[in-house]
């Protein structure tokens, strides 16, 4: 049975953007794919094995569960997976047994991994997490002085040091600077402590993908890049000073999604009359309106009521009212040849026009990252070379 809508992902796109971010990072940075949220909203299903086709061979997520998700759809034995957060009471033996490297933020996660390393005789692949002023998890200096790197130390058999890692608290915001700086500061503080007792990690990594564009002597040798790798700038300060500091008028991403629906009905309104729920919109004249099939249910915000902006033949109109659970109404008037289904692009480009994820959330007041990932999982994903 067909949905009510339907997200395309474009593989050139995404080999535009991994190019790009090859470049920036050099030969030497590995590139993590971060597809938590459901591969932000672009479907793990879908995204990941594109991903893998265009030569990624690590992808970060949040949880076991998305864990899991990567691992089912991918081919190659290399690929690595690893688990930034949660693992659920019970799930740390399957994700050691299963080979995923996994953050490692609190004292009882670690005693915890080593015992079970053991029992298992199978390395616990620990990625141990700095606290450095982001203040959700990770050890603080204290703790890893005295606590951390003994016990490490006492069990050398039972893990792998997969990686040392932080988080930056808003790297995409320039006026945050100061406590980033206090952050970088402390993280090459810490990984100095690791070294000097003779614990060096496979992999450093700090950067997300504002991070690893403002912050380059932070790369090391991997970073964790989210949402550069679909198409959009963290902010659009970070985009502003990248055109600046290689003096460039302008540079896009390619965005990888396109979202899109049909026309369920087709309807005259008389002047006068209001549209949908309530009093919200009132036709100031006769008008033909089309009713699209999408609604708050399916991750079209009901913020966009009276503002959002669709494209159909070509034509970029307007949304009439509100959104409803399950669908939303659209102006016909400059579109009078329209036909029920007809396609309607949610987010997508026709000819010379774009409804982009960025001018979507404006209207909506949503970020790019919030927009994307509220797109629900049951709307199909899949890719298609040259799909818009």
């Amino acid at each position: 049975m067909e949905h009510t809508s339907k997200i395309v992902l474009n593989p050139e796109a995404l080999a535009f953007n991994l190019a790009f971010l090859h470049r920036e990072m050099g030969p030497d940075v590995v590139i993590s794919a971060v597809v938590k949220g459901n591969a932000y909203g672009h479907g793990i299903e879908a995204y990941v094995p594109m991903a893998e086709k265009l030569g990624v061979r690590h992808f970060s997520v949040f949880s076991t569960g998305e864990a899991a998700r990567v691992k089912a759809v991918t081919e190659d034995e290399k690929t690595e997976i690893m688990i930034m957060g949660d693992i659920a009471p019970g799930e740390l033996r399957l994700v050691i047994q299963a080979g995923f490297s996994f953050f490692v933020f609190d004292m009882d996660r670690l005693r915890q991994s080593i015992e079970l390393a053991g029992e298992l005789q199978i390395p616990a692949k620990l990625h141990i997490e700095l606290e450095t002023g982001m203040n959700r998890t990770g050890f603080n200096m204290q703790v890893v002085s005295k606590e951390v790197i003994p016990y490490l130390l006492a069990h050398p058999s039972n893990f792998e040091l997969s990686g040392l890692c932080t988080h930056f608290a808003g790297a995409e915001s320039i006026a945050n600077y100061l406590r980033i700086e206090q952050q970088q500061r402390k993280f090459i503080r810490a990984r100095r402590l690791f070294l000097s007792a003779g614990l060096p990690p496979e992999r450093t990594h700090t950067c997300c993908s504002a991070a690893a564009i403002r912050l380059p002597k932070m790369r090391f040798d991997m970073v964790r890049i989210g949402i550069l790798q679909y198409g959009y700038w963290p902010s659009p300060e970070i985009k502003i000073e990248y055109l600046r500091k290689n003096k460039l008028v302008n540079f896009n991403l390619h965005r990888v999604i396109t979202w899109k629906s049909r026309l369920m009905a087709i309807k005259k309104v008389a002047m006068g009359e209001f549209i949908g729920y309530g009093t919200n919109y009132q036709a100031s004249e006769d008008m033909l309106i089309g009713i699209v099939p999408v609604g708050y249910s399916n991750g079209y915000s009901r913020m966009l009521s009276n503002s959002g902006r669709v494209l159909i033949q070509g034509v970029r109109t307007t949304v009439l009212g509100n959104i409803n659970m399950n669908s939303f109404a659209i102006s016909l008037q400059q579109v009078p040849e329209a036909k029920v289904g007809d396609e309607v692009i949610l987010i997508g480009a026709a000819d010379d026009l774009e409804i982009s994820v960025a001018s979507f959330g404006e209207l909506s007041n949503q970020l790019n990252y919030e927009l994307l990932t509220r797109l629900p999982m049951d709307i199909p994903r899949h890719f298609a070379v040259g799909s818009e």
